[in-house]
């Protein structure tokens, strides 16, 4: 897990590299977290315009965080077009009794939108691995690099084996 500085208000949390032998590739994918906060939001664009796909999440309990995700989608949009993949994401499923946003409703939006719809638990691990593997089967096929210099590039991610670097939230990623 990267280090978070004071002078790079998002945090860079991780490189993961999925490789689908079936599919005889590797794909990098790099994470930012902003935490849907407005304070950040400026700088969205910048981080939006060389990417190939932008995962917005909100909480299944809270409405409003469903709400919000419709600016988000626009700005991705707006910044990229139609060429950026659109993935939304319910999360939160470990707490489903406190739901306030149904299944059915992220579906819809993820139609409306164009985006592909999942619904995860970070806490509890469901549905994430899952989740990375949808969207790099989307992702269109790019250039391999020298597969060496992915090997000697690749880091092994495991999100929080022992339960002791809960923070806050309680999230393991």
């Amino acid at each position: 897990m990267a280090t978070p500085s004071d002078s790079t208000p998002m945090q860079k949390y991780k490189l993961v590299f999925l490789g689908e032998q079936s599919e005889d590739r590797t794909v990098r994918l790099q994470l930012w977290d902003t935490a849907g906060q407005e304070r950040f939001r400026s700088l969205i664009p910048s981080y939006i315009r060389d990417s190939s796909v932008a995962v917005i999440i909100y909480d299944i309990t809270d409405r409003t965080s469903f709400t919000n995700t419709t600016k988000w989608i626009e700005d991705a949009r707006q910044e990229r077009g139609n060429d950026v993949i659109i993935v939304l994401v319910g999360n939160k499923t470990d707490i489903s009794d406190k739901r306030a946003v149904s299944t059915e409703e992220g579906e819809k939006k993820a139609r409306e939108v164009g985006a592909t719809f999942m619904e995860t638990s970070a806490k509890a691990g469901y549905n994430i691995k899952e989740l990375f593997k949808k969207i790099a089967r989307q992702l269109p096929y790019q250039n391999s690099p020298n597969p060496d210099a992915v090997k000697a590039s690749m880091i092994d991610v495991t999100l929080n084996p022992s339960g002791s670097n809960l923070g806050s939230s309680d999230c393991s990623c």
